[in-house]
C-alpha cells in the first residue's frame, strides 16, 4: 500500500496502523501530533487506526529550546 509521510511517499503493509508507525519511525514516546488527509488522529486512537492507500500522512513533534 502506498502513503505519504510528510510529503514523501513510502510503501507500507496493509493494516499498518498508527501506532506501529510512530514505532517503526522510533518515535515512539515523544511528543508528537498526526494528521492524516488534514484531520487530526487522537493519539487515543493510535492502537486501532489504520490508514488507507494513498493517506496523506502529516507528523510533527516538539523540540525543547531556550
Amino acid at each position: 500500500m502506498n502513503i505519504q509521510i510528510n510529503g514523501e511517499p513510502k510503501s507500507v503493509d496493509e493494516h499498518l496502523t498508527a501506532a506501529q508507525l510512530v514505532d517503526s519511525l522510533e518515535l515512539t514516546g515523544k511528543r508528537l501530533a498526526m494528521e492524516v488527509n488534514q484531520e487530526i488522529v487522537p493519539r487515543s486512537e493510535y492502537e486501532t487506526y489504520q490508514f488507507q492507500e494513498n493517506d496523506k500522512i502529516e507528523i510533527v513533534h516538539a523540540i525543547g529550546g531556550g
